[in-house]
């Protein structure tokens, strides 16, 4: 059984706009859930200058996500930049029909992203750490 999950316009749009958001301190997140009965993706809600800690306490623990993270990443050489990250927000607690309707559309949405960084999550907020973002955005090449 194949399912096929729309990314809306509207939803497009408004990527498209916090894609291109000039931010100059804190983090900002756009979060993005599957309607499994409309077989489409909506955006659930936009952060702010939010820390990684607040964001994943914002995310549910038994449902996945995407998140497009907008994240001040703090250089050793004292430069800041703002590099977007796609986390898929996918905790093992989920329901595992949605996790596979997730699993199906989130190539889908990280194309429509065009984001180059993307981290799994898996482990709920414990997986979600500043720390964690840190070392995966300064030591990949």
């Amino acid at each position: 059984m194949s399912h096929t999950v729309d990314i809306p316009q509207e939803l497009k749009t408004s990527l498209r706009k916090f894609r291109f958001a000039r931010r100059n301190a804190g983090s900002a997140a756009l979060v993005v859930k599957i309607n499994k009965q409309k077989l489409i993706m909506e955006e659930v809600e936009q952060f702010d200058d939010i820390s990684i800690e607040d964001l994943a306490e914002e995310l549910p623990e038994n449902a996945p996500r995407y998140v497009v993270l907008s994240y001040e990443l703090n250089h050793t050489d004292g430069r800041k930049s703002f590099p977007l990250v796609l986390l898929n927000w996918a905790p093992r607690s989920s329901e595992i029909s949605l996790l596979t309707l997730h699993a199906s559309a989130y190539l889908d949405f990280q194309a429509t992203c065009d984001v180059s960084k993307v981290l799994e999550v898996r482990d709920g907020a414990e997986g979600l750490t500043k720390e964690i973002l840190d070392s995966s955005l300064l030591h990949t090449r």
